[in-house]
């Protein structure tokens, strides 16, 4: 960085920058005490200009009267109202600034932080279908139990179409009694892990005890219905929330597509400029758009195999109740020459020759030559955050997955993959953790458990797309999943861990075995895969926390 040309600054200039700017000399700085249009015109001028960053916010902004900037530079420190107001008068002049960049990208430039609490789960997964551009944070169901009370009713999403409807009353009943099930298990449940794992003289009460509200809590988390609400925190720039919006507008159910609207009116007050296509005529083309295609997809998909569907969900239907076998992993489609591609891949940047030519010389070598190849790409692995270069991306797996909804949850987490859901059902059957077998609690959690899948095919012949919120999280859901073998090491690794939940646990030991079954070269190298099984998950990550605690006390 020795070349940089330090551009003088006045006095004068420098008391007006510093309190935007992290430094006023280096050429490395960072933004801050702007409002995110002004970060984003600014950034977006920065692109078509051979001036510096700090040039452009002193002639161009602080100093352009229609830009109100004086406004907003006095009442930083003062009156959030005023700044809002004075934010809101310049927005104009911001947006003619914006208006000149017709690329979409400029609407990454700009980002905001957003609180959605109170929705349901059929609400939060929309929201975190999102691949890039968006961050999500969910309240989770491993810490926090979800039987709390307001005003004498059990938290979840009463479906207005449901309570206008016949079905108001069985809807509300059944979902009660998931919910008192949950809460009456708690206790028992917890008081049969305490005395199956006994605390040891080595764990500390405090992560003792977490680690069985988490066990507990685990165990019971297939009880709670997609009705359940939750919060969910969201992060993401200006161009990712205008298409979430646009999808969200498109969705079948009234909930998601007034969250739209409510999410849309609170970046109206934070980025508007980058988010303001999802309101106009283009983005309600769009969504409807979506919603048509899916809805003629449907139909025509319901046209040709309607017979052979209805045939196999009669099957099912009669099994609902004893239907207790795990996860089903099935690896559909790889790359028959994805050994090939990846060694190429890796001695690409290397070479000056054709990716051609250099899969041409790959085909010709020994396996012992390309082992050595990949052995030397991927290196000491010393941890499983020691992921492999992006080589690793030339080749895809296709996984055809059945497992219970909170199972899918955890693993809809994983944005660099294309995830496809069915529909949330019953017709899959369900899952009974075998503590509950041991505990003799089963058949409690099998009870509520069959109502609501009566409950669910009773109002879901009325009402499709609103039944899905009867569904509980113990109910398999089918889902296709495709991921790179880079990614595949991310998944497989984290989600094998120890303190996971044996549900998605079982899924990544199963991936692995799959994927190791077609390509053994491949993952030779994913050594922090854990194929072991535990009875107490999280034990191990609570006393880590004890150790650090104890390290920082000393």
């Amino acid at each position: 960085m020795t070349d940089f040309w330090q551009e003088e600054l006045t006095e004068q200039e420098g008391y007006f920058l510093q309190p935007f700017v992290t430094n006023l000399e280096r050429s490395v700085f960072a933004l801050r005490n702007l409002p995110e249009v002004v970060k984003g015109a600014l950034f977006s001028r920065y692109s078509r200009s051979d001036k510096s960053l700090r040039r452009i916010l002193l002639d161009e902004f602080i100093k352009a009267p229609e830009a109100s900037f004086a406004d907003i530079v006095g009442k930083i420190a003062s009156n959030n109202t005023d700044q809002l107001v004075a934010i809101q008068q310049a927005e104009a002049f911001y947006n003619r600034v914006l208006i000149g960049y017709g690329d979409d990208s400029v609407a990454e430039l700009g980002g905001a932080h957003i609180a959605c609490e109170g929705i349901s789960n059929i609400a939060a997964k929309a929201l975190e279908d999102s691949r890039l551009g968006i961050s999500p944070l969910e309240k989770s169901t491993r810490y926090v139990p979800f039987n709390r009370k307001i005003n004498g009713h059990y938290r979840y999403y009463r479906e207005p179409s449901i309570m206008a409807s016949s079905h108001a009353e069985r809807y509300e009943a059944t979902l009660d009694d998931l919910f008192d099930t949950y809460t009456t298990l708690i206790e028992p449940l917890s008081n049969w892990v305490q005395t199956r794992i006994p605390k040891d003289i080595n764990t500390s009460e405090r992560a003792y005890s977490n680690a069985i509200r988490a066990k507990t809590l685990d165990l019971l988390r297939g009880l709670l219905p997609m009705a359940t609400l939750t919060n969910v925190g969201l992060f993401g720039n200006g161009r990712a929330f205008e298409y979430l919006l646009v999808k969200l507008a498109a969705s079948p159910h009234k909930e998601v597509r007034v969250l739209g609207t409510s999410i849309q009116q609170e970046l109206e007050q934070t980025i508007p400029s980058f988010v303001k296509r999802a309101k106009t005529e283009r983005g309600a083309q769009y969504a409807h758009y979506l919603s048509t295609s899916c809805e003629r997809t449907k139909l025509l998909t319901q046209k040709l195999l309607g017979q052979k569907s209805s045939l196999q969900e009669d099957l099912l239907l009669e099994e609902i109740s004893y239907s207790a076998s795990t996860a089903t992993v099935q690896l559909v489609e790889y790359d028959q020459d994805a050994e090939v591609k990846v060694v190429a891949s890796i001695l690409y940047p290397h070479s000056d020759l054709t990716f051609e030519q250099i899969e041409a010389y790959v085909i010709g070598l020994s396996t012992t030559e390309r082992v050595e190849i990949l052995s030397t790409y991927v290196g000491d692995r010393d941890s499983r955050f020691h992921r492999p270069g992006r080589a690793f991306e030339a080749t895809y797996y296709t996984f055809d997955l059945l497992a219970d909804l909170g199972a899918y949850r955890d693993l809809h987490r994983h944005r660099v993959m294309t995830q496809e859901r069915q529909h949330y059902t019953v017709n899959h059957g369900y899952a009974v953790p075998r503590e509950l077998e041991a505990s003799n609690l089963a058949e409690f959690y099998r009870k509520a458990l069959d109502r609501a899948a009566e409950t669910t095919a009773l109002i879901g012949k009325d009402l499709t797309d609103a039944a899905q919120y009867v569904v509980p999280f113990a109910y398999r859901i089918r889902w296709r999943m495709k991921l790179n073998l880079r990614e595949a090491y991310h998944l497989i690794e984290l989600r094998s861990q120890r303190q996971g939940h044996p549900s998605y646990r079982q899924i990544a030991q199963e991936m692995y075995r799959q994927i190791k079954a077609v390509h053994p070269a491949l993952v030779a190298y994913m050594h922090f895969v854990d194929l072991n099984d535990y009875d107490l998950e999280r034990l191990a990550a609570e006393q880590r926390i004890d150790a650090i605690s104890s390290r920082a006390k000393n």
